[in-house]
């Protein structure tokens, strides 16, 4: 063999090498980074799971808390008041009108169904003439799916759910009724959040033991004392979030404020 074939072998060899090393190298920051955006997710879905539990927390007691132990508590043996909320139009002998508020108490749910579920309606988007359902009570709706049928004109229109839920109740129509645009036709629940979640970890971020910081306090707005909560991961899974950082969503995952009246997160903004 020639110095000329040894030298295209290993001229070839190196190639091949710096190739490998170089396909690695990017594969690795990409794998990298695809990790911290699962990590990040986790993390963000669990804020917003703390942040609906205290938001319902102060519904019930007037404040926020910073005592993990008693929000688990609430989570798992609260209940909370489903009001209803009425207006009264009083006509005044001058003219004038008077509104007076009336708000009842319709009955209690558990504090976890209120966190953790959310329901709402599927409305005729016209007026005009049911022509039946395609789903029963207790079905699995899919967004896209077809859930009844409503005639407007010489047209049958089949609106598809926007949403996926469960069918919890369905207006008492039947084929052939008139329907007013707008009027309920169903309603649907579905879960915000996973209801398999280990509430005694609600502390702790997602697949480590630390845990998340929480700050309760109370500012001065106008001689008013308001309630404020920030909740923030102290130990960020992107070497790019500090708290240094100038921009407000490269700061460590978080929601609330220590200073203003807001529970917003930094993810949404």
């Amino acid at each position: 063999m020639n110095l000329t074939k040894i030298l295209t072998i290993v001229l070839i060899g190196i190639s091949v090498y710096l190739g490998y090393y170089l396909y690695s190298g990017v594969q690795k920051t990409v794998d990298d980074r695809k990790m911290v955006e699962t990590k990040e997710a986790a993390v963000i879905e669990k804020l917003k799971m703390i942040r609906e539990a205290e938001i319902v927390f102060r519904e019930v007691n007037g404040r926020y808390t910073s005592n993990w132990d008693s929000l688990a508590n609430f989570i798992k043996n609260g209940q909370v008041a489903i009001v209803e909320r009425r207006e009264e139009l009083i006509q005044k002998e001058y003219g004038g009108e008077q509104v007076i508020v009336h708000i009842d108490t319709l009955g209690f749910t558990s504090a976890r169904e209120r966190i953790f579920k959310q329901t709402f309606s599927v409305n005729a988007p016209d007026n005009g003439i049911f022509m039946g359902y395609k789903v029963k009570v207790g079905d699995r709706a899919l967004k896209n799916q077809r859930g009844y049928s409503l005639k407007v004109g010489d047209k049958i229109n089949e609106p598809p759910f926007i949403e996926n839920g469960f069918i919890s109740s369905l207006a008492p129509l039947n084929v052939g009724d008139p329907v007013k645009k707008g009027q309920i036709l169903m309603s649907i629940w579905d879960y915000k959040f996973n209801p398999d979640v280990d509430i005694n970890r609600i502390a702790n971020k997602p697949g480590t033991d630390s845990k998340f910081d929480i700050f309760v306090g109370k500012v001065d707005r106008g001689g008013i004392m308001v309630d404020v909560i920030e909740v923030r991961d102290p130990s960020p899974d992107n070497p790019f979030r500090s708290e240094a950082n100038e921009a407000k969503n490269r700061k460590p995952l978080r929601f609330g404020s220590r200073t203003d009246v807001s529970t917003s997160g930094n993810w949404e903004s």
